[in-house]
């Protein structure tokens, strides 16, 4: 860089500029950082107090940390009240100047609202976007029914290799994880039922609350959650990195649905899948709850079978398995949905796969809620 004193020069716009003019040599990239900041700094110094004309008819190459720098050293001359003008810039040079140039952002004016207001307006905004969603939800849900329904008229385009592949990740390879914490939780609900219990020497009852709990709230519910956070977060990573690398659009630029195609085996997995894992679960809580009552309630094994049967019957156990379905819809559509809204980012692909497990486990518990209401109406 090559400083020249003058007096009277002119801008690219024609307008008098009384200061130094200042030429621009080499290159003004990210390899020459320290030289560039060194040469802002002294751009900057003969700004004070004076307009600055900035010749680059001499750079050789200018990138995004040349162009910010002089952007910046720009800013700083003109909040001093002086000013500082290019000239000889090639046209991609004043493209990337003209990007790189600093703007401050707007005030944010002050909500001068009272509180009361603010906290209903903010209510009134996240209902609003709750009913936006809940629709959302049931009009992706009509989309995935008419691609099912196509999918019946033609079978040979139903990609039954799909549907294996994920029965196998969300069912076989989830059955370890699921038996092993239900079997845990079964183990626990007994101990603490059994320690209440004993104090009206009625530790024996223990068998009905277990059997109860399980096989209608307990095992779907804890097999549901299980399920929300795992297959229902890799889901929408899934989904989300192909919307990222624009695979779902190639899908549809080949003539592709890409409900079909990545959606219907995914959500009939989990359909399937899912009942046959409350049954497991179911299973192995019951059995944690008889080796607990075992070891801390004095029952055997001949004793807990008996009970259980006695207590339990064939209804009990079928509305667990009525609701696994619709919960594993559930699950699959909000899944599905949040991994579709993914941008192109890290960050939002991170967002949506945290919002999906909240929304599903949550939808999960109201479902649950729901059914338990409905059972209880009509005394099944």
């Amino acid at each position: 860089m090559r400083i020249e004193n003058g007096s009277g020069t002119l801008d690219a716009a024609g307008a008098d500029l009384d200061g130094p003019r200042v030429t621009l040599r080499g290159r003004w990239t990210a390899d020459q950082g320290p030289a560039v900041e060194r040469a802002a700094a002294d751009i900057a110094a003969y700004g004070r107090g004076q307009p600055v004309l900035v010749d680059l008819s001499a750079v050789l190459r200018l990138d995004t940390l040349g162009a910010w720098v002089l952007e910046r050293t720009r800013a700083e001359i003109e909040g001093a009240g002086s000013r500082l003008a290019y000239a000889g810039a090639r046209p991609e040079h004043r493209i990337l100047l003209g990007e790189m140039g600093l703007r401050e952002a707007e005030p944010k004016a002050p909500d001068t609202r009272n509180p009361v207001v603010r906290g209903l307006d903010g209510l009134g905004r996240r209902v609003a976007q709750g009913g936006a969603e809940v629709l959302a939800g049931i009009a992706f849900l009509g989309e995935v029914v008419a691609a099912a329904g196509r999918v019946a008229r033609r079978p040979r385009t139903f990609r039954a290799a799909a549907l294996v592949n994920q029965l196998e990740q969300v069912a076989f390879r989830g059955v370890p994880i699921i038996v092993l914490i239900s079997f845990l939780v079964g183990g626990i609900v007994a101990q603490q039922g059994i320690f209440q219990l004993q104090r009206f020497g009625a530790q024996s009852f223990v068998v009905n609350l277990i059997g109860l709990l399980i096989l209608r709230e307990l095992g779907v519910l804890l097999t549901s959650i299980m399920v929300a956070g795992r297959s229902g977060s890799a889901f929408t990573a899934e989904i989300g990195s192909m919307r990222m690398r624009e695979e779902v659009d190639a899908l549809r630029v080949m003539g592709l649905d890409p409900i079909e195609i990545l959606i219907l085996p995914r959500i009939l997995a989990l359909v399937i899948g899912l009942p046959i894992l409350s049954f497991l679960g179911s299973l192995a809580a019951l059995a944690g709850g008889g080796l607990t009552a075992a070891l801390y309630g004095g029952l055997t094994v001949d004793g807990f079978l008996a009970r259980l049967q006695a207590a339990v019957s064939f209804h009990h156990f079928a509305v667990g398995l009525i609701k696994a379905p619709f919960m594993a819809l559930t699950i699959g559509i909000i899944a599905t949905i949040e991994g579709f809204a993914v941008q192109g980012s890290a960050e939002s692909l991170g967002r949506h796969v945290t919002a999906s497990v909240v929304k599903s486990i949550f939808m999960v518990i109201v479902l649950d809620g729901l059914f338990a209401v409905f059972f209880a109406a009509i005394n099944f």
